[in-house]
């Protein structure tokens, strides 16, 4: 059985929760689902450029644990692009948003 997931920081809610190809229907598409922490994630370290070590430091997890974060989160990513899937953003549970 596998360790319970840490809480990890994120600090902001994404201005869309779901992306799709043009002019395909929804029901003829698979869905890649992204986690909160993973797209978080992808800001620190591609958007912002920043390494490793800060990334981590703001999310306040290791790096190794950001870096397997980023990496299921590129993959997930690539797979959605590549492969043309919905990519959908995991909204964060009522109890973990802030007000």
């Amino acid at each position: 059985m596998p360790r319970p997931r840490k809480c990890r920081k994120v600090t902001a809610e994404p201005r869309a929760y779901y992306f799709k190809p043009r002019a395909v229907p929804l029901c003829e598409l698979e869905e890649v689902t992204l986690r909160l922490d993973e797209l978080q994630a992808l800001k620190h370290a591609d958007l912002k450029r920043g390494d490793q070590a800060s990334g981590a430091a703001a999310m306040k997890v290791s790096r190794q644990t950001f870096g397997n974060i980023l990496a299921s989160a590129r993959r997930k990513l690539a797979d959605a692009v590549v492969n043309g899937k919905a990519l959908k953003i995991e909204p964060a549970p009522p109890a973990d948003r802030k007000s």
